[in-house]
């Protein structure tokens, strides 16, 4: 009798996952329907990867991983530039709001709102 291993995958299945998520659009909603951890999908394509690298020979494996490397670092840099579009976002609203406020005091005729130094 096999001990079954909590948390152990075989290795069809693994496969299978990694062939679903290549043709898949949205790979939140592949990991719920398997009832799997996102994290652990891309870990599996990772390794499938490496192996079948491995498989087709030494020169092929280094443009294979050079290959997940890439797709490593575009997954950064499009991260990067949404984090920057935020905050280009944000200083943007806040720049309108200051150039707001300085027009309504301008045309207000009021005195800036600046305390006394007390001197």
């Amino acid at each position: 009798m096999t001990k079954n291993r909590v948390g152990r995958h075989p290795l069809d299945f693994k496969r299978m996952v990694v062939e679903r998520m290549n043709s898949c659009n949205n790979i939140t909603a592949l990991a719920r329907e398997l009832g799997l951890e996102r994290k652990l999908m891309y870990t599996w394509r990772a390794q499938l990867a490496e192996e079948g690298a491995r498989a087709a020979g030494v020169a092929e494996g280094v443009v294979e991983t050079r290959e997940v490397q890439l797709e490593r670092q575009v997954g950064q840099l499009k991260r990067a530039l949404a984090d920057k579009t935020l905050e280009l976002d944000f200083f943007k609203g806040a720049l309108q709001k200051v150039e707001a406020r300085r027009r309504q005091s301008r045309n207000s005729g009021d005195k800036t709102s600046t305390t006394t130094s007390g001197k």
